[in-house]
């Protein structure tokens, strides 16, 4: 996995309540400072899924608790046992380009343990995404009025 930013530190919940109250401050604010504000996507980003049973939460803070970068795991109820995906991924601007979110990805990944995972990836970023495996699933959608493009793992 590569490493953090020497200032960072790498951290994971595998529940809601195991996160703490400060950071999940911390990560809702950072949620919402990409999404809605930098973005202009006025959604209801707090929908319930971190509340599930077996979402996990990784996120890589300083020092102070200010937290860099964030992303979810979540489970997928479908049919495919085993099935997992990844959302709300998002960096910092202060943190962008300095690999961040490349550590997040690789210890989610690392936490699949070899099954399947999707993303629904800004289209932008699927070269990105394809550097760590994933695959075009899909044609490209708008969500939100992003081009969006589903993609698989495994």
């Amino acid at each position: 996995m590569r490493a953090l930013p020497p200032e960072l530190t790498l951290h994971s919940a595998a529940t809601w309540e195991g996160v703490p109250a400060r950071i999940a401050y911390r990560i809702g604010r950072l949620r919402q400072e990409v999404f809605v504000v930098e973005q202009e996507c006025a959604y209801l980003d707090l929908d319930g899924r971190d509340l599930d049973a077996g979402a996990v939460q990784f996120w890589a803070q300083d020092a102070n608790g200010e937290v860099a970068a964030t992303l979810r795991l979540l489970p997928e109820d479908r049919q495919e046992l085993g099935l997992r995906s990844i959302g709300r991924v998002a960096t910092a601007p202060a943190w962008r380009g300095h690999g961040v979110a490349a550590t997040l990805l690789e210890a989610a990944l690392a936490e699949c343990a070899g099954h399947p995972v999707l993303i629904h990836a800004q289209s932008y970023l699927t070269k990105w995404y394809a550097g760590f495996g994933f695959v075009t699933s899909g044609p490209e959608f708008l969500e939100d009025a992003i081009p969006h493009t589903p993609m698989r793992r495994g």
